[in-house]
């Protein structure tokens, strides 16, 4: 019998990794309670088993995929649960925070006697004919994590400290996402000008491999840039220590802020967007 893994919460990454794993042979709880109803039905769809935070901690992995902003206060909820239980879980963080983040995650956790292992999650959830996304972890705890490779995640362990993993997600998710970022403000900038098809045909020419990558990355962005804003903010606190660079990620935060209020209004910049990129398909 494998071992009981309790994702928190079902959101489309967690759920569609609960759903691999119930896939794969294994029991896989989550935690319900103040969800909305697509949570509930995603949750369902996926096999996994309803419970309460102090089921929860009694799975061997304990598995945090919630927003940046709710990592921390997460760990500090289960805190008490975890103090008081027998069984320490492994709890695995795979949240899309900097390494400082991490560290006082883990400061929590291991409080508790649980150990910790950092995670993080690059490319989209699980999905048939697909055997991603891949999990980077890090921290002592890695290699007993890395044993759900043998239930359909694909997992890699760093050697480094708890940290490390993240800031992998947070070098790989500033080259996309601030790439995508970038691109979209330039894009933007050649409609309100009224260049955005010449821009379009030389990029086609001159950066086709770029083009293709826009074409696909673009119209993935306008329902997540919302996700985006607080992932920005943790990678400009990442290169904090280059002034310029963070400057930049709040930027590029602002941006993704502005993409999502667009998108659930008149999408007019989305809308704009999206006529540069369908040029390629025509």
């Amino acid at each position: 019998m494998g071992p009981v893994v309790a994702i928190i919460a079902p959101g489309m990454m967690g759920s569609a990794v609960g759903r691999r794993l119930v896939q794969h042979g294994l029991k896989v709880t989550t935690v319900l309670d103040g969800r909305s109803a697509e949570s509930l039905a995603r949750a369902r769809e996926a096999g996994m088993v309803p419970v309460t935070d102090t089921e929860a901690v009694t799975a061997d992995v304990v598995m945090s995929i919630v927003p940046p902003a709710a990592a921390v206060p997460l760990a500090e909820r289960l805190l008490p649960r975890l103090q008081a239980s027998r069984q320490k879980p492994i709890y695995v963080d795979c949240n899309a925070v900097n390494p400082k983040t991490v560290v006082e995650i883990a400061s929590i956790i291991t409080s508790t006697g649980c150990p910790f292992v950092d995670a993080g999650i690059i490319g989209g959830p699980p999905k048939p004919n697909y055997d991603g996304p891949v999990f980077y972890a890090s921290g002592d705890a890695a290699g007993r994590f890395a044993a759900l490779g043998e239930y359909g995640l694909k997992v890699r362990v760093l050697d480094g400290p708890a940290g490390a993993a993240s800031a992998v997600k947070m070098s790989y998710a500033g080259i996309t996402k601030g790439f995508t970022a970038l691109s979209a403000a330039m894009m933007l900038a050649a409609a309100r000008e009224g260049t955005a098809e010449t821009l379009h045909r030389e990029l086609s020419e001159s950066q086709p491999a770029l083009l293709a990558w826009l074409t696909r990355q673009m119209p993935a962005m306008y329902s997540k840039a919302y996700r985006w804003v607080a992932e920005m903010e943790e990678i400009a606190e990442f290169v904090a220590d280059d002034p310029a660079a963070r400057q930049a990620y709040l930027a590029y935060a602002r941006l993704y802020e502005r993409f999502a209020a667009d998108y659930d209004g008149d999408k007019r910049e989305v809308g704009a967007l999206a006529e540069f990129v369908k040029r390629s398909q025509q």
